[in-house]
């Protein structure tokens, strides 16, 4: 017993299990012809909405974030390896006070899930398009639609000379050392991004995969390599390998460009990427 467990009452009058709030994870697999695979929990027939079918979660204990807690909870319940996860952002619903916050994250492999507690029947791969086929577990059937929506990778992408120009860091002295310093401002990216451009993404707090795109003079940033980050060197025009980034992408993620350049936002958009401007980045370093 963790000292999450408990009733707790939310502002809306109802009663939830967990003292300091709750939350799920909600892991799927996106397989080599596109099919969508969601990971389910049947529910045990002894406990709240025994039968249905959801997401693995629970409690949050107090010391705990949202993400370690979802995943301790999973790895509680059922035989998946946690660890194999690659969480892509965090959805929450406010119960007036009270907090279910659904992790999605997705793996690579759709591995066999076995239950691995008594509050677990039967673990299941599901295909997306047939999860609401299952008799769902009321909670998770509300917030599914906005969750089904979120399984998709953000690459963000940085147009770094763009971004430097945004910065009176004394750049035109050293363009090299200004884009190192941004390169390493990046890495402040690692705990989530908050407040992704309206529409784009239905993340409260996104972990995105970040590009940052070099050319000319500051090329040689890219021979540092830094952990979470990948730094491409453009062999030519920046504004080139920008839009190949983006035209090269897979159905599992969605670009997000952050340049001011007019001509580049365009090309961007016309590939199939959303675009924001760098002071939206700078606020968040």
């Amino acid at each position: 017993m963790g000292d999450g467990d408990g009733w707790a009452s939310c502002g809306l009058g109802h009663t939830h299990w967990g003292r300091f709030g709750a939350a799920g994870l909600l892991a799927y697999h996106r397989d080599s012809s596109g099919q969508v695979w969601v990971l389910l929990q049947q529910r045990a027939w002894w406990g709240l909405g025994g039968g249905t079918w959801g997401m693995f979660g629970g409690a949050l204990h107090s010391h705990e974030d949202v993400v370690t807690g979802a995943l301790r909870e999973t790895s509680e319940e059922c035989t998946l390896d946690t660890g194999t996860v690659s969480v892509h952002g965090t959805i929450v619903e406010d119960h007036g006070g009270w907090f279910y916050t659904s992790i999605v994250g997705s793996l690579s492999e759709r591995a066999p899930v076995l239950p691995a507690s008594r509050e677990t029947r039967r673990a299941e791969w599901v295909r997306e398009e047939e999860v609401t086929d299952r008799k769902l577990f009321e909670p998770f059937a509300r917030c599914w639609p906005r969750v089904r929506d979120a399984m998709q990778q953000l690459v963000l992408v940085v147009d770094a000379a763009n971004v430097v120009g945004a910065r009176a860091d004394g750049w035109w002295k050293d363009r090299a050392g200004a884009n190192a310093r941004l390169r390493d401002d990046l890495k402040r990216l690692d705990g989530g991004v908050h407040g992704l451009p309206s529409g784009l993404f239905p993340y409260d707090r996104c972990f995105p995969e970040v590009v940052l795109v070099v050319e000319g003079a500051a090329r040689s940033v890219a021979d540092e390599p830094v952990d979470g980050l990948r730094v491409v060197a453009a062999p030519g025009s920046g504004d080139d390998t920008i839009v190949d980034l983006v035209r090269q992408g897979d159905p599992g993620k969605a670009h997000l460009v952050v340049t001011a350049d007019r001509e580049l936002r365009a090309r961007c958009e016309e590939a199939g990427a959303a675009i924001t401007g760098p002071r939206w980045l700078l606020e968040r370093l």
